[in-house]
């Protein structure tokens, strides 16, 4: 049953997102308002948005994360320092993610280097910010459930990325 509810949710969460991940692109080579940075309207939708998705997450993980009583009073408040700080990366990809959109249409070859350092970069800090985490997690749970505690964030990070990843087009290298 957990299995069938992780991917209920995660088809739900994966559905609403792509529903309202406003730096979409309509064709692979446009990127709506690409040349310009995002309002702060528009700023703030993503604000509403990832706090949506953070509030998703939890109940994710709460519905296939198998605590008992005591494990649950030790294991949330670990959690909910790890997302807190697992956050600041998220406000690195936003940032990222608003720095393309402003120069897709006039990507020189430097801008194109920084990107990918810069995205590279962010992908090893939420590696490693998991990998920190992990023996604090196993402190309060067993080493099985901090796995599965892994595999279903990480899991969470790939619904994410790819819902942004068929948003937002390919660089134009011609």
């Amino acid at each position: 049953m957990p299995k069938k509810n992780l991917a209920i949710l995660l088809v739900v969460a994966s559905a609403m997102l792509l529903a309202t991940v406003p730096v979409g692109a309509q064709s692979s080579q446009s990127l709506p308002g690409a040349g310009s940075q995002p309002t702060a309207a528009g700023d703030q939708d993503i604000q509403m948005l990832r706090e949506d998705i953070r509030a998703q997450r939890k109940q994710i993980t709460a519905a296939n994360m198998p605590l008992t009583p005591d494990e649950a009073t030790k294991f949330w408040p670990i959690y909910d320092q790890y997302r807190a700080v697992a956050a600041k990366n998220g406000d690195e990809r936003w940032q990222l993610i608003k720095d393309y959109a402003t120069n897709y249409q006039t990507m020189t070859d430097a801008q194109a280097q920084d990107y990918i350092k810069r995205s590279s970069e962010n992908d090893q800090k939420v590696i490693a910010l998991r990998m920190k985490y992990v023996p604090m997690f196993e402190k309060v749970i067993s080493a099985k459930k901090t796995a599965l505690f892994c595999q279903i964030d990480r899991r969470i990070d790939m619904m994410v990325n790819l819902q942004l990843a068929s948003q937002i087009p390919m660089v134009d290298a011609k």
